[in-house]
């Protein structure tokens, strides 16, 4: 069973599921906590500036959103329900995935910070896709 397999079977409560698996579900999400922390760290770096300020208070909305939101899936009531919160995962990441994108263009922090956390928003991006195309997939089964 993938990661994205096993997300789904927690959230229905699948048979499926075992310890091991269920380990898996707490490994994202301490993920995303670190990611929050991350981005957390970066903000507080950015300048003291009009436009510092802006970037910061946008990043950290949206880059601290994904943990507490994947908290939320955990919690679905269905398998388009979660769905519907790992998408709201997802487009958090994307718009944390800009404005990490903006720093780097303006050069308000030194590429050595900024890298890690690019890298890091690219990856659970990729996770945050492939689960919801698996969800989509099984939604569709019989």
């Amino acid at each position: 069973m993938s990661n994205d397999e096993c997300r789904i079977a927690n959230v229905e409560g699948g048979e499926n599921a075992s310890m091991k698996e269920t380990h898996r579900e707490f490994d994202l999400e301490d993920r995303l906590v670190d990611y929050a922390s991350a981005i957390i760290e970066l903000t507080e770096a950015l300048p003291n500036t009009r436009a510092g300020n802006h970037v910061a208070g946008q990043l950290l909305r949206s880059g601290t959103s994904p943990a507490p939101n994947y908290g939320e899936a955990q919690a679905a009531e269905s398998r388009r329900d979660f769905m519907h919160k790992m998408g709201i995962c997802l487009k958090e990441l994307r718009e944390s995935r800009i404005w990490l994108r903006i720093i780097r263009r303006r050069a308000m922090l030194k590429e050595l910070i900024v890298e890690p956390n690019m890298r890091e928003t690219e990856e659970l991006i990729r996770i945050f896709k492939s689960s919801i195309a698996t969800a989509k997939r099984n939604d569709s089964k019989p």
